[in-house]
């Protein structure tokens, strides 16, 4: 994850998103930058427009978090389930986001 933070980093920052700048990035942290996952990502990212996915991967959680809770108020068993609910969607919401960085 904090080869995507850096990049995203880089990115609201307003600089390129480029091997140097992950690797200062995540120096400046104090973690061990690994050459080829630094390529990797930078590769994954090549012509990715970073603001849209950005966008759409904020959008999809919170439209699937708004449905349940128009549907108005549940038994406790059902909130137990909803939370579960809660999580897989936040789970499958990361591996969508890590899927769009590499």
């Amino acid at each position: 994850m904090e080869y995507i933070y850096a990049a995203l980093l880089l990115h609201k920052a307003g600089k390129k998103v480029d091997e140097n700048g992950v690797k200062a990035v995540l120096t400046a942290a104090g973690v061990a930058a690994n050459e080829s996952r630094i390529k990797a990502l930078v590769a994954a990212l090549d012509g990715v427009n970073i603001e849209e996915a950005i966008s759409k991967a904020a959008v999809a959680p919170v439209a699937a978090a708004a449905a349940p809770a128009a549907a108005g108020h549940a038994a406790p068993a059902k909130e137990e389930h909803k939370e579960e609910d809660k999580k897989q969607e936040e789970e499958s919401g990361m591996a969508g986001l890590g899927a769009l960085f590499g």
